[in-house]
């Protein structure tokens, strides 16, 4: 049989699902080895979000995992756009993308579909505060759909090529993002030593104002000399907001616009607090999309985070790529040490914000907690009724899990399933990258020699959303064990990181950094030539390699 037949005995149908309903595709069956899927004419321009469906005659039989090993399909399976696009179908035929845009997507239920998902919901989602109460509200990206070429599965009998996300090929990432909130003087300086010493770089906020609560809040207004050190350093800086407090609305847009770069290299923004220009702000005070994206451009920002973490990092729990370190069954045992009352205090919070991650508990959960303490702590009585009302419904659905928790507790967080770690999003008309953190603010337990050794067997990643300088000591695993002595146990955690950045088995990128090597993947093209032989068709500066 030659190889034309055979792929058209492979393919059953393609299908484009949007908004608007399910389209059924007709392909080219004369391309020898490859399936082209002309989408030009499916004004896709309408829509934030469409897949591409694929069903197969036969079975996928494997699937290549984030960690560049095959896993099989009795399991879902995801792959991003960092990680490859690759099956084998039960014939032995590899099948790989053309291009690395979009999410495949196999449900272990129905191995003969492939899903091709162009952002799908929570697949890069980001967090808005709108209306008085700054409620919380997660919302998919605005995305362009602009591809090199029109996407295409490769039909291959011998060697795919995958790509590899980090610059050492086929290595761990660890990439820590660092928030100023308790910065001081006298801290960043130790901090600025300590990461010297392990040979670590972070990418550190700063306050480029001094107007904050705190007199000794430290800010590139007071402290240019030591911030500037950290940049000659290596270390990226990064806008977090402006300054640490709030000014007035027009104080704080005036800052905003107006402000300089105290460097031209500046690109990252953490959004902080409730400032009105913030990303998951400046809507609600109804400033146009245009001015607030010709504001960025003019600052030379290209690349913003704005309150989404995959999850809060523990034992076992450190990889973003891992969907598995995302369940409930996974940080219960990441917390087995702590006493019951405050595990259980730790998974009601979990449950409510990673698991449900739902808009409406979230205000329920928030307001059980303001009348629980204005009733008891400032004997309010007219807060036992809304009290009882929102404890109600937040303990219905939380019995709903522990019913359910066989199946409850293997179920990936919402806000991590699709692995979202770095997304673009247009506010008007260019668009701009979002970054997704994992929160990590226990540096003993999620920098420990295991959770390290098992980030590198996985070829894993995270981008961590810090508080190096947090003093307060309900903060277990902080940094500071006094304010001018580095923890022993973190430091010995951080000295065995930097071990193995230096022995390359980790690549520890600022952010920035880390936009641009991925921003390649947008760009990389794959085809396949006469013989099935598959090669990267235009010129990249991404790592790759052949397998089987």
């Amino acid at each position: 049989m030659n190889t034309i037949s055979q792929i058209r005995k492979l393919i059953q149908s393609v299908s484009v699902i949007t908004p608007l309903g399910k389209k059924e595709i007709v392909f080219d069956e004369n391309q020898k080895h490859k399936m082209s899927i002309d989408i030009g004419n499916l004004n896709l321009s309408n829509f934030n979000a469409f897949d591409i469906e694929i069903v197969f005659t036969i079975p996928i039989s494997k699937f290549r995992n984030h960690d560049y090993t095959w896993i099989t399909c009795p399991v879902d399976c995801v792959a991003n756009q960092y990680s490859p696009k690759i099956i084998q179908l039960s014939n032995g035929f590899f099948v790989q993308a053309n291009i690395t845009n979009g999410i495949w997507e196999v449900n272990k239920n129905n191995a003969r579909v492939l899903l091709w998902r162009f952002n799908p919901e929570m697949s890069s989602p980001m967090a808005l505060y709108l209306g008085s109460k700054y409620e919380k509200v997660i919302v998919q990206t605005e995305q362009n759909f602009n591809f090199k070429e029109h996407p295409a599965l490769l039909f291959i009998s011998n060697e795919a090529i995958e790509i590899s996300r980090s610059k050492i090929p086929f290595s761990a990432i660890a990439v820590f993002t660092d928030h100023c909130d308790f910065d001081t003087a006298l801290n960043i300086a130790l901090q600025r030593t300590f990461f010297k010493e392990n040979a670590i770089k972070i990418s550190k906020g700063f306050f480029l104002n001094h107007f904050s609560k705190r007199p000794d809040n430290a800010s590139f207004q007071n402290d240019a000399e030591e911030l500037t050190k950290w940049k000659e350093d290596g270390h990226e800086l990064c806008y977090h907001s402006l300054s640490q407090s709030i000014k007035s609305e027009k104080d704080s847009f005036d800052d905003f616009y107006c402000f300089v770069p105290p460097f031209t290299d500046v690109e990252t923004w953490i959004d902080h607090g409730y400032q009105p220009y913030n990303l998951s702000l400046f809507q609600n005070r109804k400033v146009a999309n245009k001015v607030y994206e010709d504001a960025l451009q003019q600052k030379n920002i290209r690349t913003l985070w704005n309150y989404i973490d995959s999850g809060t990092a523990t034992s076992g729990v450190i990889n973003q790529l891992n969907v598995q370190h995302f369940t409930l069954s996974r940080f219960l045992i990441g917390n087995k040490d702590l006493y019951l009352i405050k595990r259980m205090q730790l998974m009601i919070k979990n449950i409510i914000f990673h698991y449900y991650n739902d808009d409406a508990l979230l205000l329920q959960y928030k307001s059980t907690a303001t009348h629980f303490k204005k009733l008891f702590f400032q004997k309010k009585a007219g807060s036992l009724l809304p009290l009882l009302k929102n404890a109600f419904k937040l303990s219905a659905a939380i019995l709903y899990v522990f019913i359910f928790w066989k199946r409850s507790k293997i179920k990936p967080y919402k806000l991590a399933k699709y692995q979202p770690i770095l997304f673009k999003h247009r506010i008007f008309e260019k668009e701009f990258y979002i970054f997704q953190t994992l929160e990590m603010v226990d540096f003993k337990k999620a920098l420990s020699k295991k959770n390290i050794d098992d980030l590198i067997e996985e070829k894993g990643m995270f981008i961590a959303h810090t508080y190096f300088s947090v003093p307060m000591s309900y903060h277990k695993g902080r940094m500071f064990a006094t304010p001018n002595t580095i923890d022993t146990v973190v430091a010995g955690n951080f000295n065995y990181l930097g071990a193995k950045i230096v022995n390359n088995e980790i690549w520890n990128p600022t952010l920035s950094e880390l936009v641009e090597y991925w921003s390649n993947f947008d760009t990389v093209v794959l085809d396949i030539d006469l013989n099935g032989v598959v090669f990267v068709k235009n010129k990249t500066d991404l790592n790759y390699r052949k397998v089987k």
